[in-house]
Formats: C-alpha cells, structure tokens, sequence
C-alpha cells in the first residue's frame, strides 16, 4: 500500500463517522459503509469519486463501471446512475470521498496552461482511469485538513487546483477540459441536461432543444446519446422518476400526486416506468426505502 493511500485511509477513518459525511472542506464529501449496499439510484454530478477502501459498481445506462482502490472515477455531466458497494465489511468498511468539480475553475486554470490538442470524438460523462500517487498525494494533503480546519479557506483552493491539474494531465484530461471549454459539443449537451433537469415536468421537442444548443438534431442525438448512454426522452423520465422518489420519500406525496407533479398524465404509465427503473412498484419502493432510513442511525453507529 503507497504511504498517500495509508495516510488517506488513516485519515478518512476519523471522519467519516456516516454513511455520507458532508466536510468543512467545499465539495469534499466522504462516504462510510460496513457491508455491500444493494444498487441504488441518484444523479451524479461533475465530482471527481476515490476509493481508499473496499469496491463499488456504477451503472450508466448499458455500461458498468466498476472500480476501487487502484482507480478513480470521473463525471464530467450530471448523470442520474445506479450505483452499490461490492466489497465492505466490519472490519474493513468501504471508505471513499467525493470532490465537486467546478467548470469555472477548471477554466480558470486552462487559460494558464499551454494549449493541448484534444480528441474531438465523444466519450460517457463518466470514466474510469488508472490511480497514481501523483494524484493521491495532493488528496491526501486535501482530506489531512480536516485536521486542521483553520487552514482550510488558505489551503484548500490551492490544493483543489493541483488536483484540477493533475486531472488534466491525466487520462481523462481532454474530456474534463470540454467542461470548460464555451461551444464544444460537452458544454453544449451540459447546457441541455440543465434545461432538461430545470424543466422536467415540461413537454419539449428534441428538435428545438437541439436549436438551442446550436447543433442539427441529429448531431444533438447522438452526442448526448454518447454521454449520456441514453436519450434526451430517456434522460428526462430519469429526472422524472427520481424527483418523485424523492417527493413521496421526504414529503410524503403518494404515487399519483407524485407522478403528476413531474409531469406524468398517466399514472399507471408512471408506475410502469417507476418499476421498470427500480424494480419494485413505489409504494412497495417507498415503504422499503423509509425502513432504511429509520434503521440508519443504528447503521452508522455500527461503523
């Protein structure tokens, strides 16, 4: 195990007392779990993801992304996913943190980088890439400031931009410089997916969309396609069900007010897709998610 690793883990292992643990540190989240979890559904956003213990499995569409100790996982969209530890226990728990990933900043630190030829070609807003210390050591000395919370409004920006390089020059840096980057086909998919996570409960027209991103429907397709692993229509019944699992969870809305509020006109269309998404119909969905949510204090303890 590489000293970075040792000393993250050491760290992290103080901190994450939860299952989610939100940190001093902006955008920095650390996350705690003693067993596998079984899959479960959220939207990612632009976040750089590190595990310094144990495993994970991430779904995107068709795909599966499945990483660990020795790789790091970026998204460069907002992305909604399912996800679950594979690979915790007790005595091991799986410990792993998440860092916010701000287009501003990555632009803010291109205009003082050399210039470097991209590949044009689009690739999943979500990626897998091999772990270096080069990148460790700055996240280590990131995450060892919870220690020292009175540095962190000094300190902190300046090691978040050496982490920001050092994902630039790494495997995905092409991908996570069209973040950034006004007019390029990522930034222009980026603008859609926040019309469409604005306006979800809206009808639109793929075709006007398109416009307003500046590309032929055809070529707004198949970019979003590639980095979404899905439709635009398929990407919006996502946000759709996702937002109605939240209200019927938190506000206690049943299906069909739920349904409605996100723009279904069909219930029994919603519940179709609801089952189709989750697996299970939403009330048997919501009643299991609650019990979940009641036996998480008793969870966390145990970590």
């Amino acid at each position: 195990m590489s000293q970075p690793l040792m000393t993250l883990r050491q760290t992290m292992a103080r901190h994450a007392t939860g299952l989610q643990t939100e940190t001093p540190v902006p955008g920095l989240v650390l996350f705690h779990s003693v067993g596998q979890t079984l899959p479960m559904e959220s939207v990612y956003r632009p976040r750089l993801c590190m595990i310094v213990q144990g495993s994970k499995q991430v779904r995107l569409g068709t795909r599966v992304f499945t990483y660990d100790t020795r790789k790091y996982l970026i998204a460069t969209v907002d992305l909604p996913v399912t996800s679950c530890v594979t690979q915790a226990s007790a005595d091991m728990p799986y410990l792993s943190l998440s860092l916010d990933l701000d287009p501003a900043e990555v632009a803010a630190l291109l205009l003082g980088a050399p210039p470097v030829a991209t590949d044009a070609r689009m690739s999943p807003g979500l990626a897998v890439s091999a772990l270096t210390d080069d990148l460790l050591c700055p996240m280590a000395r990131l995450v060892n400031l919870l220690d020292r919370t009175g540095d962190i409004p000094v300190l902190a920006p300046l090691i978040k931009r050496e982490i920001l390089y050092r994902l630039l020059q790494g495997e995905q840096g092409g991908q996570l410089r069209q973040i950034a980057l006004a007019g390029s086909h990522l930034s222009q998919v980026s603008g859609a997916i926040a019309w469409i996570r604005q306006h979800y409960a809206q009808a639109f027209d793929v075709d006007t969309l398109a416009r307003q991103t500046g590309m032929s429907t055809p070529s707004f397709y198949r970019h979003f396609r590639a980095v979404t692993m899905m439709s635009p229509l398929q990407y919006r019944t996502r946000i759709r069900l996702h937002e109605a699992r939240r209200r019927m969870v938190s506000v206690g809305e049943d299906a069909a007010r739920a349904g409605f509020a996100v723009g279904y006109e069909s219930p029994s269309q919603f519940s179709r897709d609801y089952r189709r998404l989750f697996g299970v119909p939403p009330a048997r969905d919501v009643a299991a998610l609650r019990a979940t949510l009641r036996a998480m204090p008793q969870r966390q303890q145990a970590g």
